[in-house]
């Protein structure tokens, strides 16, 4: 981004069009570069002396400042003095005051001798050290530029759209990568919606992930909100960073322009790119609430996978994307899950209608009590989860295990009432996982060829190969060595059922005995 005044734009026809560099001015970018790896060792005041010689030179002096303020980014710029300038200055003045005051050359040269004798320098170590610490007499020390001319080109004409939306109070995006735009409106805090565009209500259903398709993001910006303010415009800025990445995209903002409402229009046809670093930093979460959960809620080993954002969803003429999803592991089932928080009476009747027009979806959804919105959400056949200031995982369970209850049944119902596993000896998470469905479904089941010993299905003649091996007083590390030789892993288990327990003597192991 660039500042404001560096920003060039015009205004024909009442429109709002960023003027881009184009190739005949990589010769100027270049000479730039050049002036800056040319100036390192100079002070700042001789470095932008030279770029100021380089202004009749250019179509518009803005040019040559705008590139040089991109570059000056990737500059470092030192103070260098043989004192501390805050120590010479404070020195200098305290012997100034001691001789009555400076009022001539002889007076200043007396007292940065005084000055010197104090510190123990030359007075010259003094003059050079009293101001040395101005920007202006601050020394280039290097300049670690990312781009050659052609990468500052490319960054010069994205750094102008981003501050051309700075003044932007709301826009209209569509994009090949739909998915990534609403992932980074949200890490962003953004206000947004997604909708039809215009004639594709009858069009089949596409994903929001596929090509540039029939569907807009509008992102709303502050005065639709509160007030204007520069934080919210960055944002906006900030954004363009991922819509660029795109292979197609197109945004339309409306500006305020000083009070004058206008129409910023960009595609991927214009000189707009990403030259260097990745757009927005990966997942973060809409809310504290958000991130709360699904971190308390992976934590649990459940049969269920948590989703972050999944594929938007049909409501109506508009589109919403839910917070989270529930995936089954045995199943092809989905659960959606929405955390409806406190923002203002527009968002919340927008999300009740939004709930209202969703198709044929399951969805939970977690609603802050204050909001007083959980009847209107029930009525709309969800189920609403109420919370205070964090969302409990145990009331989505036991929410989700009303789904599992009906699914466990349906694939209990899929499978013969009699289990024969080739194997020896099986593990019911493995027998399950084999047939595609969760252990509950194994429930009722009868396995005529095999024992059930905790939860291993084992042959009875496993059993009795290790009831002859096994005896009392023989080591626990030596029986489970013969366990893990049959593949039994629960030994506890296995010991009991054939008749031994387990004497511990302190820390230095057990020992079997007969029950």
């Amino acid at each position: 981004m660039l500042r404001k005044d560096l920003l060039r734009v015009s205004r024909a026809g009442g429109g709002y069009h960023p003027q881009f560099a184009d190739r005949s001015q990589r010769p100027l970018a270049a000479r730039v570069i050049g002036t800056f790896q040319g100036h390192v060792g100079e002070p700042r005041a001789t470095l932008e002396s030279a770029l100021a010689d380089l202004e009749p030179e250019a179509e518009h002096f803005k040019l040559v400042r705008g590139f040089a303020a991109l570059l000056e980014r990737e500059a470092t710029f030192e103070t260098r003095a043989p004192l501390e300038p805050v120590t010479a200055r404070t020195a200098a003045f305290e012997a100034a005051d001691a001789l009555g005051g400076v009022v001539t050359v002889d007076d200043r040269a007396a007292a940065l001798v005084r000055a010197g004798e104090a510190l123990g320098v030359s007075a010259d170590a003094v003059a050079d050290s009293l101001y040395a610490d101005l920007e202006e007499r601050q020394v280039l020390s290097s300049v670690d530029a990312r781009w050659d001319p052609d990468g500052l080109l490319a960054q010069y004409n994205l750094s102008v759209a981003q501050t051309a939306l700075f003044d932007a109070t709301a826009v209209r995006i569509r994009s090949s990568e739909p998915k990534a735009l609403v992932s980074a409106i949200k890490r962003l805090r953004l206000m947004y919606e997604i909708h039809r565009t215009a004639g594709t209500r009858d069009e089949p259903e596409e994903p929001l992930s596929g090509a540039l398709g029939s569907r807009e993001v509008v992102v709303t910006g502050p005065t639709h909100l509160f007030r204007a303010t520069r934080r919210y415009g960055t944002r906006f800025a900030r954004l363009l960073r991922t819509v660029a990445t795109a292979a197609e995209w197109s945004l339309e903002a409306t500006v305020d322009d000083r009070g004058t409402e206008r129409t910023l229009t960009l595609s991927h046809e214009d000189p707009v790119a990403v030259p260097d670093a990745p757009p927005v930093a990966e997942v973060s979460f809409d809310s504290e609430v958000e991130a709360d959960f699904a971190a308390r809620f992976t934590a649990l080993d459940l049969e269920w996978d948590l989703v972050r954002e999944p594929e938007p969803l049909a409501a109506g003429a508009r589109v919403m994307i839910p917070d989270f999803a529930f995936d089954y592991r045995h199943a092809p089932f989905r659960v959606y899950f929405e955390i409806m928080g406190f923002w203002t009476p527009e968002y919340v009747a927008k999300k009740l209608t939004q709930l209202e027009t969703l198709e044929e979806v399951e969805m939970l959804v977690a609603v802050d009590e204050s909001l007083g919105v959980g009847e209107a959400i029930t009525a709309r056949d969800h189920r609403a989860i109420p919370y205070r200031t964090r969302v409990r995982p145990k009331d989505v369970i036991d929410a989700l295990r009303e789904y599992e209850t009906d699914l466990v049944a349906e694939s209990a119902a899929d499978l013969p009432a009699e289990l024969v596993p080739p194997e020896d000896v099986l593990t019911l998470e493995a027998l399950a996982a084999h047939h595609g469905v969760g252990e509950g479904a194994l429930e009722g089941k009868a396995f005529p060829e095999h024992e059930l010993v905790g939860r291993t299905l084992v042959r009875p003649a496993v059993l009795e190969e290790l009831s002859a091996d096994l005896e009392a007083g023989m080591a626990l590390e030596e029986a489970e060595t013969l366990l893990e030789a049959a593949g039994l892993t629960d030994a506890s288990a296995t010991l009991s059922r054939l008749g031994y327990r387990v004497e511990w003597s302190g820390l230095a192991g057990g020992t079997l005995r007969e029950r």
